[in-house]
């Protein structure tokens, strides 16, 4: 059963950036299931009112898609799928792209996987991570997918080691419910943190987060 807490992105987007987030982070849950853009609309007009930088995810499989994504104004975009069945894509899009890109490794137990989390692969997230940075990539998003949306915990543990793993900028997603989660998450060396239902529900007050700990 999914939860809407509104119907209007825009203007829950409009919400975050004037309570002071540095950065937005924006899904195409649509395209990630279906492997193209659904919200294309919606994604421009973000975009185009944010003084913020915006990442997205969700559906972004081809370069053209990206080129379009980047020319709206989208800031990085992320690739987590194609990561493991195009990973040519990438290559090609992080020699064009530079920091415009980031792989998004979505895992449960510890195995990636895709489709906006539909299907189950048999690789392991620090085995893709591993090959992502030999493709060229600078920077990754790791999502434990049993704990997203639980209001429980970060797994503190496969963040670490994706860390250790790669040896660059790791932003953690996934069970973030407190300040203290995000603290650690910090002391880890994560290099940010993706709060999405904690927000909703508040149970982490957005200016309060930012006031005690520093975002990059």
């Amino acid at each position: 059963m999914e939860t809407v807490f509104s119907d209007d992105p825009l203007d829950v987007a409009l919400k975050w950036q004037s309570l002071g987030a540095p950065r937005l982070h924006v899904v195409d849950l649509d395209g990630a299931a279906s492997g193209e853009i659904r919200n294309l609309d919606i994604i421009r007009n973000i975009a185009r009112v944010m003084l913020i930088p915006v990442q997205l995810g969700g559906g972004v499989r081809s370069m053209e898609t990206i080129k379009e994504l980047l020319k709206i104004g989208i800031d990085r975009v992320v690739l987590g799928t194609a990561a493991v069945e195009d990973p040519d894509l990438v290559t090609q899009a992080c020699r064009s792209f530079g920091e415009a890109i980031i792989v998004g490794i979505d895992a449960r137990e510890g195995y990636v996987a895709t489709h906006g989390w539909v299907k189950n692969t048999v690789r392991r997230a620090t085995e893709l991570a591993g090959s992502m940075k030999s493709a060229g990539v600078r920077r990754f998003i790791y999502t434990d997918i049993h704990r997203d949306g639980t209001l429980t915990e970060p797994n503190f543990a496969a963040v670490a080691e994706m860390i250790e793993t790669t040896r660059l900028p790791v932003i953690a997603a996934g069970g973030i419910a407190s300040l203290n989660h995000l603290k650690i998450l910090q002391k880890l060396g994560a290099e940010g943190a993706i709060i999405g239902k904690a927000l909703y529900t508040e149970d982490i007050n957005l200016k309060q987060a930012l006031t005690e700990i520093n975002p990059i």
